[in-house]
């Protein structure tokens, strides 16, 4: 059975990534990308769905500490047993094109008996491969092989085969150490040639530090921004430039419901805020290759314009269930691809183009192709603005007039307006002032409600939904505007469980599904922003404080946080909630 979500951390080489228990296991990764089938799935299954386990063999006794290696991705897993100190450091070199996991395993006190495990199943831990034990320049390896892909095992005493798994114990005494590394390949390549792991370690670490030192250091929390912003880059493609929502797929948000999503792709409104979070914390040269992925993404008809993804820049992400694999906690089904993928979000342009804004704000420099794609996405958003979409929730149920979707519909025409104003590009700036003003006036008459003082979550109901805090944050109205103010009280009244904020009631059904979920940790760093913007900085510091109390030992957050167990839910790390984490933090500043 998987362990808590919390109880993972994440390695990665910026091409993929690996969850790694607190217990040593690898349960989850997909080789050669982030969206590639897992060949270790046993997160979402049992370990005959594949993982790769390193820890002493008797648990018994055993304290478990970790931190990250500095400001690096470098795992370090402390076991503390009766008997002496073993110390286990997990990295994923980055930087020779490669997909490597290497483990180092050491003992520094005592003596410790170690238990090391490999068990491979491909097609997210559906095929059994067919391994066996081959010479690679000089020293034996285990190679696993089904289809397309090869997996080859390295070290100094490999396991051997016992009932489909493989297998060994073995001691180590203080100053004892040794290193293992499962490569990729395609099951056409050769054996790769062996490469120093100290060399390449180190120069992942350096790198690291390197890329972290840049983060402006005057915020709350700049530790845990931090490692936000490392935790960012780790789940961006190097070579697109595409940063998924999440490494994994089907983390419930509801233990054993249905609730269970594909996050493994790139979301425009992600690659946006990924953008703006960028800007805000130092990184202008660093922002660019996202703000090429986000053009790049959007090329084409504007048509055609699509919510998410995939991380190359593809578009066909057909939804389906895995049968065979019984889910996290027993939450099914489990899926991959999204579904979501079709639906009309109008919401997202208005994202896309803060986020352009603030990179000419930045420095980067606006090209004529660039320019000319925006103003031909904002005019072809002038013909179907007042149509009603799925939202940002990617509501399942029936297309609304939601009132978000409005208020970032008005952002896309505003910034496409300062555009002209204040850069001198041209466009039809009347239509889209024109524009701009009819959807203001439109959200103050139909999205709001002045019996109880708020904005509602769409034009035909009186409930709430915690993406109407963006109103001040994006600039539609003031953040000590009366509507405002009346909004975030409604909204702490009917929202918010336990000190921490839902997305909206499921028990309308709303979003056409079943079940319910915990509160969602971005719609509260959303608050922590807007009480900053409302006069109220204490409750806002103090909302701060609670929620980087929630991230796990090694600085992580999930989608969302179930306040009654107190665990983690949902996808995870999950970009969303690390992106509103720094963006809050820049609030506070």
């Amino acid at each position: 059975m998987a362990l808590p979500i919390e109880d993972y951390a994440l390695v990665g080489d910026r091409g993929t990534a690996a969850l790694i228990g607190r217990d040593g296991s690898v349960d989850w990764l997909c080789l050669p990308r982030f969206d590639s089938p897992a060949c270790f799935a046993a997160l979402l299954g049992d370990t005959e769905n594949g993982r790769w386990r390193i820890a002493p063999s008797d648990a018994a006794g055993v304290e478990v500490t970790r931190r990250y290696v500095g400001h690096s991705a470098i795992l370090e897993t402390t076991f503390t047993t009766p008997t002496g100190v073993l110390v286990l450091r997990d990295c994923m070199p980055t930087g020779d094109g490669r997909a490597d996991l290497v483990r180092t395993v050491r003992c520094s006190e005592g003596s410790v008996r170690v238990c090391h495990e490999w068990v491979v199943r491909f097609d997210y831990g559906l095929v059994r491969p067919w391994v066996t034990r081959q010479q690679a320049y000089g020293h034996e390896v285990i190679v696993a092989t089904a289809g397309p892909d090869k997996l080859m095992l390295s070290g100094p005493r490999l396991p051997r085969a016992v009932d489909g798994h493989h297998a060994d114990e073995f001691d180590l005494a203080a100053g004892e150490s040794m290193t293992f590394s499962t490569s990729w390949m395609r099951s056409w390549h050769e054996l790769p040639q062996p490469l120093s792991f100290d060399d390449r370690i180190e120069a992942t670490r350096v790198e690291h530090e390197r890329w972290a030192l840049t983060c402006v250091e005057d915020l709350p929390h700049a530790d845990l921004v931090r490692r936000s912003l490392l935790t960012l880059r780790l789940m961006t493609h190097a070579e697109t430039g595409g940063i998924v929502a999440a490494p994994t797929t089907s983390l419930p948000e509801e233990f054993g419901g249905e609730r269970n999503w594909d996050y493994r792709y790139c979301w425009l409104r992600d690659a946006a805020l990924t953008l703006e979070s960028l800007l805000g914390a130092g990184y202008t040269d660093e922002a660019l290759s996202w703000r090429d992925w986000l053009l790049r993404a959007v090329a084409g008809d504007p048509q055609d314009l699509q919510i998410m993804y995939g991380v190359d820049g593809g578009r066909r992400l057909p939804e389906r269930e895995l049968d065979h694999l019984a889910g996290y906690a027993g939450s099914r089904p489990v899926r991959i691809g999204n579904g979501a993928v079709s639906q009309r979000q109008t919401d997202v342009l208005g994202e896309v183009m803060i986020a352009l804004e603030d990179a000419r704000h930045g420095g980067l420099e606006e090209t004529s192709q660039s320019w000319a794609l925006q103003r031909t996405l904002v005019d072809e958003l002038a013909t179907h603005w007042d149509e009603p979409d799925n939202g940002i929730w990617e509501i399942r149920g029936p297309r609304r007039h939601f009132t978000h979707s409005r208020v970032m519909v008005w952002v896309a025409f505003d910034r496409a307006v300062r555009a002209v104003e204040e850069h001198g590009f041209a466009g039809d700036v009347d239509r889209w002032r024109e524009v701009r003003d009819q959807v203001h006036a439109e959200v103050l008459e139909r999205g709001y409600d002045a019996a109880r003082g708020t904005f509602t979550q769409h034009y035909d109901t009186l409930e709430l939904d915690a993406s109407l805090l963006n109103i001040p944050l994006v600039g539609f109205l003031p953040g000590d505007d009366k509507r405002v103010l009346g909004t975030i009280a409604a909204i702490e009244e009917d929202l918010m469980h336990d000190g921490l904020l839902h997305r909206y009631r499921t028990v309308t059904g709303v979003d056409g599904l079943e079940g319910g979920e915990h509160p969602f940790l971005a719609c509260s760093f959303w608050l922590v922003s807007a009480y900053a913007l409302a006069g109220r900085p204490d409750d806002a510091h103090e909302l701060m404080d609670r929620l980087c109390g929630l991230a796990n030992d090694v600085g992580l957050l999930s989608e969302e946080y179930d306040t009654d167990a107190g665990r983690m839910a949902g996808n995870f790390p999950q970009a969303f909630s690390h992106l509103t984490l720094v963006q809050a933090a820049l609030s506070l500043r």
